[in-house]
């Protein structure tokens, strides 16, 4: 794989708006995949869904959602810039990466946007969906909600789950990367020398990335949600003591609650971002530019 640099600002951009459509397009899953995950009493998918449209209308089902538009887009934007500097670094002589040093890069380029996007809006955004379900919300929308938790918690109350959502995004970053830029050397290696991939492959190679990654880190994306609950420090002490009670008290298959709506979101997502971010580029840079 070739380790050619992207300008900054194009990968900021790019990224920035391809994350940006993704989040709004797919975040009805997303707010369904929270609302599984919290303790207490289960509900079905179908159950969460009906409920929500009954007593909050269409709008319910993206309670939430400007916080993850938000961090998403800035999240997308660290991701790809970061990506494409960890890949340079990490080119051998002649420029080229392997999987492995590609599996690395990835991995950097999920730490640093949990670190600088994901966490806070994560958080932000799983306390207004655990708010959204009370019978009486005390949060009113991004900003107030933003407020209420920087006054109630401090500065750090927007970086609860910094550990499990570091983890999540350096594997998410690191197996979606690796597995994305793996399938479309390979897809390349089979077309005409200079041939752009059509729409249709890349959205495809971005889906199976997205699935790839959704089996892999499902658990961690369960410890997160639990740390960023309303109710998080009544129950769990850090991560580790999370991943425990879950184990424990609730049984390993826990652990893969709402998997079904991260897949769909996760498959529709790679699919999404790949081939906005790719397209955007080649609008930034030119056609005749191929992209990572």
């Amino acid at each position: 794989m070739s380790a050619k640099k992207e300008r900054p600002v194009h990968s900021l951009i790019a990224g920035s708006i391809a994350g940006a459509i993704e989040a709004f397009v797919t975040y009805p899953t997303d707010f369904v995949k929270t609302r599984s995950q919290f303790g207490g009493q289960r509900e079905s998918l179908i159950t969460i869904i009906r409920t929500t449209l009954r007593e909050k209308g269409i709008t319910g089902l993206y309670s939430g959602c400007s916080a993850l538009i938000i961090g998403n887009s800035v999240k997308a934007g660290v991701r790809f810039v970061s990506y494409d500097h960890f890949k340079v670094m990490l080119a051998d002589a002649e420029g080229k990466v392997s999987p492995p040093r590609s599996l690395l890069a990835g991995l950097g380029a999920g730490m640093m946007e949990a670190i600088i996007a994901v966490t806070p809006s994560e958080t932000i955004k799983t306390k207004l969906i655990d708010d959204a379900k009370r019978p009486n919300p005390q949060y009113r929308g991004l900003v107030h909600g933003t407020m209420s938790i920087v006054r109630e918690e401090g500065f750090s109350g927007v970086y609860r789950g910094l550990f499990p959502v570091m983890m999540r995004q350096g594997a998410n970053s690191a197996v979606r990367f690796t597995t994305y830029t793996t399938l479309k050397q390979f897809v390349q290696g089979t077309a005409r020398p200079g041939q752009q991939l059509p729409t249709g492959i890349t959205f495809g190679i971005g889906a199976i990335a997205g699935l790839v990654t959704v089996l892999v880190t499902q658990p961690l994306d369960v410890i997160k949600t639990r740390m960023q609950s309303l109710t998080a420090r009544q129950h769990y002490r850090n991560s580790f003591h999370c991943g425990y009670r879950i184990l424990t008290e609730e049984g390993v298959l826990r652990f893969w609650t709402g998997t079904t709506p991260r897949l769909v979101r996760l498959v529709m997502s790679g699919g999404i971002i790949f081939t906005v971010y790719e397209n955007v580029i080649r609008l930034l840079t030119g056609p005749e530019r191929g992209t990572k």
